[in-house]
């Protein structure tokens, strides 16, 4: 089939987020894996990460030129969303991104690919395919229970129904009884008219487009899958864990890292990791130190490079780390700053358990690897990914967060409820029996990306709907 697919040619086309650029390289390494030809477009400043990104897999990168500073309002190279995460900047940089719609089309123009998967931030990226007679696919990069809950709120608006961020209200037409408040939803700037727009558009533009791929597979969440395409009536191919697909992570954390885990037991560390864009203030920096230690577990700690440094003491010395931390954690606890071979950790043997936010790429993979998480959300849908792990798959116990960062405020997390959580998902029958459940759903991953498996199956249905259309 390999031989057969290189005739089709699929343009993707990422937000310009980390946490969307990953997993969209990853799913044009499952098409360029299957013979597709493949290619990413992206701007100047996003283009040497996703070519590291890429690897050595058989896959273009085309880059178009990022509007101008004087025509966004932005810092000149702010080009990605990280570097845009205080909300003034964000909006700005989400309505930036509308200028791209000519210089996408000028590539549609001469390249004609057979089909565009693009982000969901980019909503006239249908019409913009369209122009030229080329079907667009979107891809969010989630699972389909955030999608089906998202859905149903927009839909339905149960928010709007009760007195109080606090009051509970239940999600409607959406299996299992799922209850939520507002304080849990995306909180988005709703007197911004362009970017309640730019919803709207998203909305609508993928109702319109050729339909949807899930970073998912069929055997996680077949109730969610099912009530996607045939309740809510949205045409849909899973072909997750896109992960799955990556080679191996290079960096110069990976050798101390596999150095530093040959020496833990089997299912002892826990692994501690919030994400590239979540940075907490020292306070709760310190009360997380103290929790890992009071747990009494090896552990890696990824800590987000928006961390303050005491810059008057030894660079290494960190000023929210509590007095004497790391003379009695050496040995016993290894804190990366930034980036981290996260797959690879969590694949590793000694890896019991995963602190997480919950972003639905770190819930994927620690899906795969088998390990059972204590939920951190966040913001965005996370909190919708939290409820997943913890109360559909069962595989998670969460730390009692409420709200959407930064929306009520409050007293950071507690060490003692840290240290609680770390050790329901590390010791004991209950954690016995998720790690049972999380092992189980990683060996179904793994089989839904091979030959047979549902995921498989699924992108050979795909390839032959674009191979019917574009004959």
């Amino acid at each position: 089939m390999g031989k057969e697919n290189r005739e089709l040619h699929v343009l993707f086309f990422p937000f310009f987020a980390n946490g969307h650029i990953i997993p969209c390289v990853d799913l044009a390494r499952v098409f360029a894996a299957r013979g597709v030809t493949s290619t990413i477009v992206t701007t100047t400043h996003n283009a040497p990460f996703i070519s590291r990104t890429i690897g050595k897999s058989q896959i273009t990168l085309r880059t178009i030129k990022f509007p101008p500073p004087e025509e966004t309002g932005l810092p000149e190279g702010c080009e990605n969303s990280e570097s845009a995460f205080a909300p003034d900047k964000l909006i700005k940089f989400m309505k930036a991104t509308v200028l791209l719609q000519h210089p996408l089309e000028q590539v549609l123009q001469e390249l004609h690919p057979n089909c565009v998967v693009a982000d969901m931030f980019f909503p006239w990226a249908t019409d913009s395919a369209a122009k030229f007679g080329i079907p667009r696919i979107v891809f969010h990069g989630l699972g389909f229970f955030p999608l089906c809950v998202s859905a149903c709120i927009r839909t339905y608006k149960p928010q709007d129904k009760v007195s109080s961020y606090t009051e509970p209200f239940l999600v409607p037409n959406l299996p299992g009884d799922i209850t939520l408040t507002k304080m849990q939803l995306p909180q988005i700037p709703r007197d911004d008219e362009v970017f309640c727009k730019l919803l709207d558009d998203s909305n609508e533009s993928e109702l319109k487009s050729f339909g949807v791929i899930a970073n998912s597979f069929y055997e996680l969440e077949p109730v969610y899958a099912d009530h996607y395409t045939k309740e809510l009536g949205r045409r849909a191919w899973s072909l997750g864990p896109v992960s799955l697909c990556r080679g191996s992570e290079a960096g110069i954390d990976k050798q101390e890292c596999l150095t530093w885990l040959e020496t833990k037991k089997p299912n002892s560390v826990i692994y501690v990791c919030f994400g590239s864009m979540t940075t907490f203030p020292d306070a709760q920096l310190k009360e997380i130190a103290m929790g890992l230690e009071a747990s009494n577990h090896p552990f890696i700690w990824v800590v987000s490079k928006g961390s303050k440094k005491n810059e008057e003491q030894d660079e290494k010395k960190l000023e929210w780390l509590p007095e004497g931390f790391e003379e009695r954690m050496e040995g016993k606890g290894l804190i990366i700053r930034g980036w981290a071979p996260q797959v690879m950790i969590l694949e590793h043997e000694a890896v019991g358990g995963f602190v997480t936010h919950c972003g639905w790429n770190s819930t994927l993979e620690g899906v795969c690897a088998g390990v059972p998480m204590v939920t951190w959300p966040m913001y965005a849908e996370q909190f919708y990914n939290a409820m997943f792990v913890r109360d559909i798959v069962r595989i998670g116990v969460g730390v009692g967060v409420q709200t959407w960062v930064g929306m009520m405020g409050g007293e950071p997390v507690k060490k003692e409820v840290i240290e609680k959580a770390v050790k329901r998902v590390m010791e004991g029958e209950e954690a016995e029996e998720m790690r049972r459940r999380a092992k189980e759903l990683g060996k179904k991953a793994k089989e839904a990306v091979e030959e047979g498996g549902s995921s498989y199956s699924q992108f050979n249905s795909l390839i032959e709907d674009l191979r019917s259309r574009a004959q």
